[in-house]
């Protein structure tokens, strides 16, 4: 088994991205699946291009794609992307979108098909904060994700994919007061525990993971 495992370039004034700097901290193999780790553009339509090419190279059996929330204080692993891009700042080449769809023939929405119940249980096991996030926002997060869950169900039917959001990390937020973060080996290791749970788990946890808000 093979897993992609993305992450982000830095992006709004930041120098760092805690996405690309778990991907690159993964282990070789995880649960017995090969991890191969890839930079992505935070940058809207090059994002999904150079994804997809990673898949057509790679070959993977599942994908996830890892992105900055700066302000959420958990592992975040998301269940829904919308055909919507709408962004408050610009992405890395000075785009910024205002209502656009993501894909023009693609559905409202697609859902994650990894076991997002079982990730967020796992993190925790592992000593981590999570939690299911049912919005990955309306910038080149949600515009990656959905371009991801787009091309499986036009493309790679048999790939499992979808998305995790991290907090920032620790140095991140030295000049952020009461801003959350964790630190770089908690999130290899929460990350780390999240794929464990990809690989042992095909179907996902009936567990209550819903939000009130």
């Amino acid at each position: 088994m093979k897993i992609l495992v993305t992450g982000f370039e830095p992006f709004g004034g930041e120098t760092v991205n805690p996405a690309l700097e778990i991907a690159k901290g993964l282990p070789s193999q995880i649960a017995g699946a090969q991890i191969v780790a890839r930079k992505i553009p935070c940058v809207f339509g090059q994002s999904i291009q150079v994804l997809v090419q990673a898949m057509e190279e790679e070959h993977p059996d599942i994908v996830l794609c890892l992105g900055q929330a700066g302000g959420r204080g958990a592992i975040c692993p998301e269940r829904t992307a919308i055909n919507l891009s709408d962004a408050r700042i610009p992405d890395n080449a000075g785009a910024q979108p205002i209502d656009e769809p993501v894909m023009a023939d693609g559905e409202n929405a697609y859902f994650s098909n990894l076991p997002i119940k079982a990730m967020a249980q796992a993190v925790r096991q592992a000593g981590v904060p999570a939690q299911v996030s049912n919005t990955a926002g309306t910038y080149v997060c949600n515009h990656l994700m959905y371009g991801l869950l787009y091309h499986i169900h036009k493309s790679f039917p048999h790939v499992r994919g979808g998305f995790v959001h991290v907090p920032y990390l620790t140095e991140q937020v030295v000049d952020k007061p009461n801003v959350p973060s964790l630190s770089l080996e908690q999130m290899i290791r929460a990350v780390s525990a999240a794929l464990e749970a990809c690989v042992l788990h095909t179907q996902d946890l009936a567990a209550a993971e819903g939000a009130e808000h």
